[in-house]
């Protein structure tokens, strides 16, 4: 059964999310599926890892950040901290319906959000980070100068441009809440079983900062696709990678 569901974050915005549960029965995993930067729930890897995961009788939860796809907020407002915060609330959301096995996996910004908020509870069982930012000052000095950085705070906001090529704003305040967070602290904290999943072509996001986490996370299986960009846009890198994060989790449920 799949079904459009809404839950409210710390704020009390509504965010919205399709929970695609095979069997009904909430006693097997489910897995909370957390789109990148820009994007939405209905992106391209997560309805395919609905599919492939409730093949094999695993549930899942794909839900639009706030600001983003169907939830609301506006998108330019979103920060590290709120993602984070939609996470958890995604959890908490899980747990009184019923669910009590319920895994993670994050995309890029999602990625870096479901790090942080896996260093925050024990209610995880798993976790699995595809091309995730992990270090998001080294992330945005990568792409930006520092008299970028300092229009950036002047204006207020700077543009974006997201996968689809879409023109969109981010406020400054996303660059000083980055700042409050580390990927790397808080992969020094996750005790359950992780996966990293990386292109070495990855023209956004170092491979070399998913190198340093896998080294910091005491249970980490780290899987370079050689030539892998971003989006994984040859055919054959997106189905390694889906192949890739949907065996490790029906290995490990």
């Amino acid at each position: 059964m799949k079904e459009k569901l809404f839950f409210t974050n710390s704020r009390g915005n509504k965010l919205c999310g399709i929970l695609s549960n095979p069997t009904s029965d909430k006693s097997k995993p489910v897995i909370i599926l957390c789109h990148g930067f820009g994007t939405s729930k209905d992106g391209f890897t997560h309805p395919r890892l609905e599919e492939i995961l409730g093949s094999r009788g695993i549930s899942t939860f794909r839900f639009d950040f706030f600001g983003h796809g169907e939830s609301e907020g506006k998108l330019e407002e979103i920060t590290t901290s709120e993602a984070v915060d939609d996470i958890l609330k995604a959890i908490e959301y899980l747990k009184n319906k019923g669910y009590g096995k319920i895994g993670l996996v994050g995309s890029s910004f999602g990625g870096f959000a479901g790090l942080a908020a896996a260093s925050k509870t024990n209610d995880l069982y798993l976790l699995a980070l595809k091309s995730p930012v992990s270090d998001y000052m080294d992330f945005i000095s990568s792409h930006q100068d520092r008299q970028e950085i300092e229009k950036w705070k002047e204006k207020g906001f700077t543009d974006y441009i997201n996968a689809d090529g879409q023109k969109l704003k981010i406020n400054y305040s996303f660059f000083e809440d980055a700042k409050k967070i580390s990927g790397y602290d808080s992969a020094r904290k996750i005790k359950i079983p992780v996966l990293i999943v990386h292109g070495d072509g990855d023209e956004a996001v170092p491979v070399g900062q998913s190198k340093k986490t896998a080294s910091l996370i005491r249970n980490c299986s780290l899987k370079i696709i050689k030539g892998a960009d971003h989006r994984y846009s040859k055919p054959e890198d997106f189905e390694r990678m889906l192949s890739l994060i949907s065996d490790f989790i029906i290995k490990n449920s």
